[in-house]
């Protein structure tokens, strides 16, 4: 099976709509997709759980289908956005230091993207 990690980084709506958009089109192509909030990213949870929030459907449907692997632990607790992250049912991602590593993902024959 073919296998990608979406790993974003961006806190920017804009961007991390193509994020979206591409975890659902490769799931749709039989990939393996796992979706890696890092960074200012992870402060966009609060805002995408937000029902008026346009990209809303986009974030509830991928999150449904299971594609997201987690949020990094150290990134959400520094920027104050671990309690939206566990609200929302994220895993709270640490194995490199306090961040989710990328080692693992390529280990087990994903092919990283970086957001």
């Amino acid at each position: 099976m073919k296998k990608v990690a979406l790993f974003a980084f961006r806190g920017d709506l804009s961007c991390f709509v193509h994020v979206l958009l591409n975890a659902l089109d490769f799931r749709e192509k039989d990939y393996e997709v796992k979706v890696v909030l890092e960074g200012e990213a992870t402060r966009l949870v609060a805002e995408l759980s937000k029902p008026d929030n346009h990209l809303h459907p986009l974030f509830e449907k991928t999150k449904e289908l299971g594609l997201f692997a987690g949020v990094c632990r150290a990134c959400s607790h520094q920027l104050g956005s671990q309690e939206a992250a566990v609200a929302e049912g994220f895993t709270l991602l640490d194995d490199m230091h306090g961040h989710p590593g990328m080692a693992p993902y390529v280990d087990n024959g994903f092919t990283v993207l970086i957001f």
